[in-house]
Order: structure tokens, then C-alpha cells, then sequence
């Protein structure tokens, strides 16, 4: 198990804070992390998200990060490629990856905000071609250092891509999986699969199922095994009850504005999900407002002393998990409570989980 972080950069009002106290902060926790053997730190790229999510230039912050870190590994986490020029986002990936001295993970993926789309006039309609185009353009700059691509959105011809990645033959690529088709694209194609923290634990191990399975058929001579990250919302304390009514106003914050922006996509995924027979129950119950119980009912969060998340995290392990992304206080606690949590995370939780083969690069 590969324990990494995930960070909104979140402004909630409640905080007091202010965007630059916000990014400090988060930088500040990666620092932490590098010192305490997190595995990755991971970014989201969001849009038009007020107080929710500030993290619109990612690569930015992560080009920070690199000049502060040694360790710790960096995620774009993802980058929505029916967004961003293909030729754009190998240069961005190739610059980070030297930046960091080959540290990057590169994570695609389709968005799922219609507000988004129609800002930077995509269709949503199209999002899985746009999304195809763009990974074999990349793959063509990461094995030939040049792109040529003549089809409905782009027109580059032998166009070179500068500068190169560091790592050989590129940075770990993942995508975002929220729908059961994502999990079998992400296996035909031979990538890392990150899990949100959209759907039901019950949901997400079906998931995993169906990637697994997909992947012995359709990426047996990929060089590397499967890889499936998980996100979660943790608190963890020596002191469960604390961390309880610490998490309790910040995941439930965090989760509704996550929810609000989501919903909408996860209800049409409804006829997809056939086998789970309380979809629906979850739907009635998002929509009557989530609360801390509800969410850990579903297998949403992480919140406890570390005996209790240790034996959350086993449950992971076996049903596939090997990549734990964990948003400590889910951006919405003060800076030094998540870093309270960290410090009691990484000497309590991590030296019982660690055991296994090293990190898939």
C-alpha cells in the first residue's frame, strides 16, 4: 500500500483564510509529507469552483513544489485533456518531470463539469474522443519526441515536443475513473485507475472487479501491474472521538460542494450500475444532505484513531487498493490539525501498511 496526498486547494470562508494562506498551507503540508515518507502529493485541476477548489493552474504549484521537495513524488491529478491542447500538455509534463527530476505522475481525464465545457468550449458529447486524441498524442511525444495527429481537433504535423520527459520511457500515467466504462478503458489502455471520492465504497469495489478483469485481458504485456488509487477523506487522532468532532463540519463541508458539483453527472450513471441495488438510497440520501455518519456508512472517509484506520485500510488492500490518496481534514481543518493528523498518521498507521513490493514507477 502506497500512502499519497490529494488537495483541492480549498478556501472555505469558515477558515478564514485567505487564497495565498491557502496555498502556502498546502505547500507547507508537502513539505511535511516529503519528511514523513508519503508516497505523492496529487493536485486537481478545477474551474469556476469558489471556495470548493482554487487549484486552476496546478502545474504551477507543483513546479513549486519541486524546488522545495526531494522526495515526495507530484501528481497532476488530472489533467482534462478535452480542456488543454494536446502539444500544450506534453510540454507542461515534460517541463514538470525535469522540474522535479523525474518525480511526475501524469493523471488524464474527461472533467465532468458542464459549467467547464462550455467555458473553454468543449463538448461534453465529445469528452471521450477528445480524451483518446490527446493520450495518443502524448504517447507519440513520449516515444518519439514528436507529434502528428490530422484528425477532428487537432492538426500537428511531425511538430516537436520540447522539453522531454526525465523519466524513461515517461512519468506514470493514470486516469480519473468515476463510471464502470472509465475502469475498463483505463485497463484496455494499460494505466492506473484513481478512484474519486464520488461513488459508494460498495460501487468502487465492483470497480476495481471490473478493471482487474479487464486488465488480464487487454494489458497482458503492459510492463507493470495494475494500479488502482483510492481518495479519501481522513482524520486520524489518537483520540477517535476528537477526530470525530474535528472532521464532522469539514468533511461534511467538503463533501456537500463536492457533491453539488457531481451529482448531475453521477445520476446519469445510474443505468450503469444495475447490480448495486441501493444506488438510489444514495442518491435520496445526497440529496437530504450528507452528514459524518452517512459517509462513513458508505466507505467515504477515513476518520478515527489509527487502529481504526489501519483496519479500514487492510479492507482496501484486499479488495485491490494499493494507492491511498488521503486529503487530511479534506482542506477544510486549520493547517496545523492536518498536520497533527499527518505526523500521527505516518508514525501509527503507515510502518503497519508499508509491507509489499516497492512503488510501481
Amino acid at each position: 500500500m502506497h500512502f499519497d496526498l490529494f488537495h483541492e486547494i480549498s478556501v472555505p470562508e469558515f477558515l478564514g483564510i485567505d487564497e495565498h494562506r491557502a496555498i502556502e498551507d498546502t505547500l507547507a503540508l508537502w513539505d511535511l509529507a516529503d519528511t514523513l515518507g508519503f508516497n505523492t502529493a496529487w493536485l486537481v485541476e478545477h474551474h469556476l469552483m469558489p471556495e470548493f477548489s482554487h487549484s486552476t493552474a496546478p502545474d504551477l504549484v507543483l513546479a513549486a513544489a519541486s524546488q522545495r521537495t526531494r522526495n515526495l513524488r507530484l501528481g497532476l491529478g488530472v489533467v482534462p485533456l478535452p480542456y488543454h491542447h494536446p502539444l500544450r500538455v506534453a510540454q507542461r509534463v515534460g517541463m514538470l518531470d525535469q522540474l522535479s527530476g523525474g518525480r511526475l505522475e501524469l493523471g488524464i481525464g474527461r472533467g465532468f463539469s458542464p459549467p467547464e465545457y462550455a467555458t473553454f468550449g468543449a463538448e461534453m458529447s465529445e469528452g471521450r474522443a477528445r480524451v483518446d486524441a490527446g493520450l495518443d498524442a502524448l504517447r507519440q511525444a513520449f516515444a518519439t519526441g514528436r507529434i502528428t495527429q490530422h484528425g477532428p481537433f487537432h492538426h500537428l504535423d511531425d511538430v516537436p515536443v520540447m522539453p522531454a520527459p526525465l523519466q524513461d520511457p515517461h512519468p506514470p500515467l493514470w486516469t480519473a475513473a468515476v463510471s464502470p466504462e472509465s475502469f475498463t478503458w483505463a485497463a484496455e489502455q494499460g494505466i492506473g485507475a484513481l478512484a474519486g471520492p464520488f461513488k459508494p465504497w460498495q460501487m468502487i469495489r465492483e470497480d476495481i472487479r471490473l478493471y482487474r478483469e479487464g486488465w488480464t485481458h487487454a494489458a497482458g504485456d503492459t510492463p507493470h501491474p495494475p494500479r488502482v488509487g483510492m481518495t479519501l477523506g481522513v482524520l486520524c487522532l489518537p483520540d477517535g472521538k476528537r477526530a470525530r468532532r474535528e472532521a464532522k463540519p469539514a468533511f461534511e463541508w467538503f463533501y456537500h460542494n463536492m457533491f453539488r458539483q457531481t451529482l448531475p453527472v453521477l445520476e446519469r450513471l445510474i443505468e450503469g450500475y444495475d447490480y448495486y441495488r441501493s444506488l438510489g438510497r444514495f442518491r435520496h440520501l445526497v440529496k437530504a444532505g450528507i452528514n459524518l455518519k452517512i459517509l462513513d456508512m458508505l466507505g467515504m472517509t477515513l476518520v478515527g484513531t489509527p487502529e481504526e484506520c489501519r483496519e479500514r485500510i487492510e479492507a482496501l488492500r484486499e479488495a485491490g487498493v494499493d494507492h491511498l490518496l488521503l486529503a487530511f481534514g479534506a482542506g477544510a481543518v486549520p493547517r496545523e490539525l492536518a498536520e497533527e493528523s499527518m505526523r500521527c498518521f505516518a508514525a501509527e498507521v503507515m510502518p503497519e501498511c508499508l509491507d509489499g513490493p516497492a512503488p510501481t514507477r
